[in-house]
């Protein structure tokens, strides 16, 4: 390892730098790792010149669902400031009717303090079947609501609402792009992460087995392994 490489990682949707927590010691090996702050804006122009703003004159960017949305903004706005892009468990589309419909729902949930209690019922779309018991992975999701707060949920779920169609500019990103998603991600299908690798040149599309959306906390060896032959390579 003789050259450094500063390493920016974008949280998801109620998601915290604790989702990068399994990963970060196999990532530090490389260089510097920052965790951006996404929870302070309510555009994914404001959040990504934001995020440009705070970090390394040039960086290998992951981005974890509504952190993929970022990144994605990101390779729009300083692509030549992206060494290496990961896009993890996310989308270049932009959302359905149905989605947006569903997502202010969830907003009027939490202006009424339900925040937590929407989270908990939404868990077992989260996470792989084998894992709807699993009392860690349930905590580190509560965690992270608390970590986002009421107004920083609502600020990124506005966000998402608004956000461009990336599928459109794909082809336009040059830099080594690494598209991880489980398996069985009941969120965000894989289908859509093949569509990603299909539409950047040179794309390495891994599918991580018996995963659901979260594949740090499910999968952290195989999600590191992934990342890391990514910042090898």
């Amino acid at each position: 390892m003789d050259q450094t490489t500063p390493i920016v990682l974008v949280p998801g949707l109620a998601s915290s730098a604790r989702i990068y927590a399994p990963v970060i010691p196999a990532l530090w090996r490389f260089g510097p790792v920052m965790v951006a702050n996404h929870i302070r804006d309510d555009s994914m122009t404001a959040i990504a010149r934001r995020l440009l703003s705070e970090a390394p004159p040039r960086f290998a960017l992951a981005g974890h669902s509504m952190g993929g949305y970022i990144a994605l903004e990101i390779m729009r706005q300083a692509p030549d400031r992206v060494i290496r892009l990961a896009l993890i468990n996310t989308q270049a589309r932009p959302d359905t009717p149905e989605a947006t419909a569903r997502r202010r729902g969830l907003m009027e949930r939490a202006r009424r303090g339900e925040l937590r209690e929407a989270r908990e019922e939404m868990f077992p779309e989260l996470v792989h079947p084998s894992r709807r018991d699993d009392a860690g992975i349930r905590r580190l999701v509560h965690e992270q609501g608390e970590d986002v707060g009421v107004e920083g949920y609502l600020r990124q779920q506005t966000a998402i609402i608004a956000r461009m169609d990336s599928r459109p500019t794909l082809a336009t990103i040059k830099c080594p792009t690494l598209v991880p998603t489980g398996d069985q991600d009941n969120t965000i299908p894989n289908a859509f992460s093949k569509e990603m690798a299909d539409g950047i040149a040179g794309a390495k599309l891994v599918v991580l087995a018996n995963c659901g959306h979260l594949p740090q906390p499910e999968q952290p060896q195989a999600c590191a392994d992934a990342l890391v032959a990514w910042l090898r390579n």
